[in-house]
C-alpha cells in the first residue's frame, strides 16, 4: 500500500521528525542536547563565524538558549566524557560516537585510496610514506596541529592546505586519527583515534558496509520523516547504489512505507514510527546549513522556498545577503535575515530582513522576538535592524 500524502501534511511530518514544533524547555541540559544530536544524527561543522559557528545553532533552534559549553565538552572535552566525534558524515560533521563503527567502512576505502579528492588519494599510494611520518610524530609527541609541523598551516581553505595538511586530513578520512581538541582560531588539533574515543566504541564490532549503511539510511529516515530516495542519500552522502540497496531492504523489512506526496515528481518513504502532528506551531531561526534546509531541492519542495547562500557571491550579486538564516514560523518559511554578531560593540545586527510574499501579518513581530532570544543566548546587549523589505515569490 502507499500512503498518499498532503504537501501540508508531509512538511508537519518533517518538522516534528527534525524536532519542530514542540516548547522549548525552561533549563536545557546535557541530556536535552544530547537528545537533539541523537535525533538529527549530526550537527555539520562550518568554519564562517560571522554569527556563530553553523555546529551550534541547530540545537538553539530546536531547544532556544543553551549553554555552548555543553556542546564543546562532548566534541573536546577529555576521552572519558567524549560523546561526540568529528567526520566526514553529510559533511565535516559532529556525531554521536557511536555512529562511529557504522562509517568505518568509509575510512577503510578511503585508507586504501578509493574515495577522497585525488590530492588525498596519493597518501596512500605514493605518499604513503609522508603520511606515516606524520603519524609517527603524532604518535609519539600527542596532539597535534597541522601548524605544529614545519611548513604547515593553519589556514582553512583546502587550496592553502601544507603537504602536512593533507597528510593529516588523509590521515583523519581514513579515521587513523580523529580531532582531538580545536584551537582558538578553531584549528583542528589531530590525535590517535585511540587516545580520543571511548574504549567501548573502538571495541564495538564493525559491521559490513551494507549492513551499516542500512542503519545509515534508518536513521537519514528517521530524521527527515518522510524523503525521496535521494533525501535519503544526501543526508550521509551516499553513492546511488549504497543508498538504493539499503532503501529497498529497509522496506522489505517494512521500515519505511511507501508514499507518495503532493505535488512531488519522485516517490517517497515514510518512516513507519513518524510522527502526524495535525498542526506545528513555533518559531526558529536556521542555520544556513541546518538538516532542515540542507538539501536545496528539498526545501523548495517541502517549503515552496528557494534558498541558496551567498558567502560566495560577489557583494554587488547577492540578492539576500551574506549570512542570510531562513526564519520558521509555524510550519512555514516566512522570512530570511541577513544577520553578523558584532561582538565589539556588543550588538547583533540585522542588515537585512526580507519577508515572503503572503507572510502572515505577525511575522515581523516574532522575528523580532526571535533575534531578541538569539542577541541574548549571544551574549549581545542590542538588536540593530537595517532594511526590512517584501521579497519576490519563489
Amino acid at each position: 500500500m502507499v500512503e498518499r500524502l498532503s504537501l501540508k501534511g508531509a512538511r508537519r511530518i518533517a518538522l516534528a521528525a527534525q524536532g519542530f514544533g514542540v516548547r522549548h524547555p525552561a533549563m536545557v541540559g546535557a541530556a536535552q542536547l544530547r537528545r537533539t544530536v541523537e535525533r538529527l544524527s549530526l550537527h555539520q561543522i562550518d568554519s564562517v563565524n560571522v554569527l556563530v559557528r553553523a555546529h551550534y545553532l541547530p540545537a538553539f533552534s530546536r531547544l532556544g538558549s543553551y549553554d555552548r559549553g555543553l556542546i564543546e565538552r562532548d566534541a573536546w572535552g577529555p576521552r572519558r566524557q567524549r560523546r561526540l566525534f568529528e567526520y566526514w558524515a553529510h559533511e565535516a560533521s559532529l556525531l554521536p560516537v557511536e555512529l562511529q563503527p557504522l562509517l568505518r567502512w568509509r575510512m577503510a576505502r578511503a585508507e586504501r585510496g578509493e574515495i577522497g579528492w585525488t590530492m588525498l588519494r596519493r597518501f596512500a599510494h605514493e605518499r604513503h610514506g609522508e603520511a606515516k611520518a606524520v603519524l609517527e610524530r603524532i604518535a609519539a609527541e600527542g596532539p597535534l596541529a597541522a601548524s605544529d609541523f614545519e611548513n604547515g598551516s593553519s589556514q582553512s581553505g583546502w587550496w592553502t592546505w601544507s603537504d602536512a595538511k593533507l597528510a593529516l586530513e588523509w590521515l583523519f578520512w581514513s579515521g587513523q586519527i580523529t580531532t582531538a581538541t580545536r584551537r582558538g582560531s578553531f584549528e583542528r588539533v589531530y590525535d590517535l583515534t585511540e587516545r580520543v574515543l571511548p574504549a567501548a566504541i573502538l571495541d564495538a564490532p564493525t559491521p559490513d558496509a551494507a549492513t551499516a549503511q542500512r542503519a545509515l539510511v534508518e536513521r537519514s529516515a528517521r530524521a527527515l520523516g518522510v524523503a525521496t530516495a535521494i533525501d535519503l542519500r544526501d543526508y550521509f552522502r551516499l553513492k546511488p547504489e549504497e543508498g538504493r540497496a539499503a532503501i529497498e531492504a529497509l522496506a522489505e523489512e517494512g521500515v519505511l512505507v511507501p508514499a507518495e506526496v503532493q505535488g512531488w515528481r519522485q516517490p517517497a518513504w515514510l518512516h513507519r514510527d513518524a510522527r502526524r502532528p495535525r498542526r506545528v506551531e513555533g518559531a526558529a531561526l536556521l542555520a544556513p546549513f541546518d538538516p532542515l534546509i540542507w538539501e536545496r531541492a528539498r526545501t523548495e519542495r517541502l517549503f515552496g522556498f528557494r534558498y541558496r547562500i551567498e558567502i560566495y557571491v560577489p557583494q554587488d550579486k547577492r540578492t539576500h545577503g551574506y549570512y542570510v538564516l531562513p526564519f520558521l514560523m509555524d510550519g512555514a518559511l516566512v522570512a530570511r535575515a541577513d544577520l553578523k554578531a558584532d561582538r565589539q560593540g556588543g550588538r547583533l545586527l540585522a542588515h537585512r530582513l526580507t519577508l515572503e510574499p503572503g507572510a502572515p501579518a505577525e511575522t515581523r513581530e516574532r522575528l523580532e522576538g526571535e533575534l531578541a532570544r538569539m542577541a541574548e543566548w549571544l551574549g549581545l546587549g542590542e538588536v540593530k535592524i537595517g532594511d526590512v523589505v517584501t521579497g519576490e515569490a519563489g
